[in-house]
């Protein structure tokens, strides 16, 4: 539910719930353009939903649990929209009980900063105060916003089409790659 995508205010407001753990290897995650289709909405009476015909919501994400499964040290900390909507803990129960246990915390806590100030940031802005703060060792995001990303973070970011998420291959290798090399 990007900027351009979601109705503000409407689901709630982060809840503070956002812990701000460190882990020796960190997965930053994003959700819409990752684990399903960019073209997600909320409206009041129908709640969230994907505007593609055909797609469905996480429909991409047990590829990244197979991605994943063999390196069950690399913690997830979400960086989606989904987190400042509905708020933490109802971003995080919308994962697999097998991501669920990686997520460590959020980019956004709404206890350090007004909800549209955070908003305003370019998501790499985001990415990059969090790593800041919480300073993993080792660390990647998956994204499909590749904008306004600060310089020292650009190698660490793996860029998904909107439109295909995880789906595609050759993401699906720069995954496997990066975490080979943590």
């Amino acid at each position: 539910m990007g900027a351009a995508t979601y109705h503000r205010g409407l689901l709630g407001r982060g809840d503070g719930m956002t812990q701000l753990r460190s882990a020796e290897k960190v997965l930053y995650l994003d959700f819409d353009g990752v684990l399903h289709d960019d073209e997600v909405y909320f409206k009041r009476g129908r709640g969230i939903y994907i505007k593609t015909p055909g797609r469905s919501l996480f429909e991409w994400m047990p590829i990244l649990d197979e991605l994943l499964a063999p390196h069950p040290d690399l913690a997830i900390v979400l960086s989606t929209s989904w987190v400042r909507v509905m708020s933490f803990n109802r971003a995080k129960m919308h994962l697999s009980p097998s991501l669920q246990e990686r997520v460590i915390g959020a980019t956004f806590h709404s206890r350090w900063m007004r909800n549209t100030e955070f908003a305003a940031l370019p998501r790499g802005v985001q990415v990059a105060q969090d790593v800041r703060q919480r300073r993993p060792a080792k660390w990647f995001a998956l994204d499909d916003e590749e904008a306004d990303w600060p310089a020292w973070c650009r190698d660490k970011l793996i860029v998904t089409k909107p439109s295909m998420g995880l789906s595609d291959a050759t993401v699906q290798e720069a995954i496997r790659a990066i975490l080979l090399s943590m």
